[in-house]
């Protein structure tokens, strides 16, 4: 099975792009059914917004405690890093598709002005960094996990992942600006 996956890297990352796309896609429009998920209690849905600012943050931190660590050779802290970092992107991501699912896109409470030039450009590039870095992130997981460390190197990994953790490093950077919009200013 190892040696098929490996040699099918840009097969599996587009189909599990599209999967993960479409979920996501599927939740934002309203596609998903809201019944079909279990209806939790009005405070946990209240403090998933909360939750994700603060994975949010630990991810910003992950992300560069494994940015790090390869830069100084040390290959299993970076592995555990952007381990850690994916269980935190799937927390978030769960956790949010929860939410939009049963209770809609947030809507900004702010001022029209503050809302039209600040937050709508904040959140579009957010959502398309967020877009960009999925296909991004599966390719480089998938190197990472068909692959013995020692051959990383020689593969686009290095190249693709640096690429991939600066854009979702500044996704989730406008993803906590977007929240401090939402929740905190206004």
């Amino acid at each position: 099975m190892e040696l098929r996956a490996r040699d099918r890297v840009p097969e599996l990352t587009g189909l599990l792009t599209v999967v993960a796309l479409a979920l996501v896609f599927g939740a934002v429009l309203g596609v998903i059914p809201r019944a079909a998920l279990p209806q939790a209690p009005a405070w946990f849905l209240a403090a998933i917004p909360h939750v994700n600012a603060v994975v949010s943050v630990l991810a910003i931190a992950v992300i560069l405690v494994g940015w790090r660590a390869i830069r100084r050779d040390e290959v299993t802290r970076h592995r555990n890093a952007m381990i850690t970092v994916l269980v935190l992107f799937a927390t978030f991501l769960v956790l949010y598709l929860y939410r939009v699912t049963l209770k809609g896109p947030t809507e900004f409470p702010g001022p029209a002005t503050v809302e039209q030039f600040v937050y709508f450009p904040i959140l579009g590039i957010h959502i398309l960094l967020a877009i960009v870095c999925i296909p991004l992130l599966f390719y480089v997981l998938l190197l990472a996990l068909t692959r013995p460390s020692s051959e990383l190197p020689g593969t686009n990994h290095p190249r693709v992942g640096r690429v991939a953790a600066t854009l979702w490093l500044v996704s989730f950077a406008l993803g906590t600006v977007v929240y401090l919009l939402l929740y905190v200013l206004f």
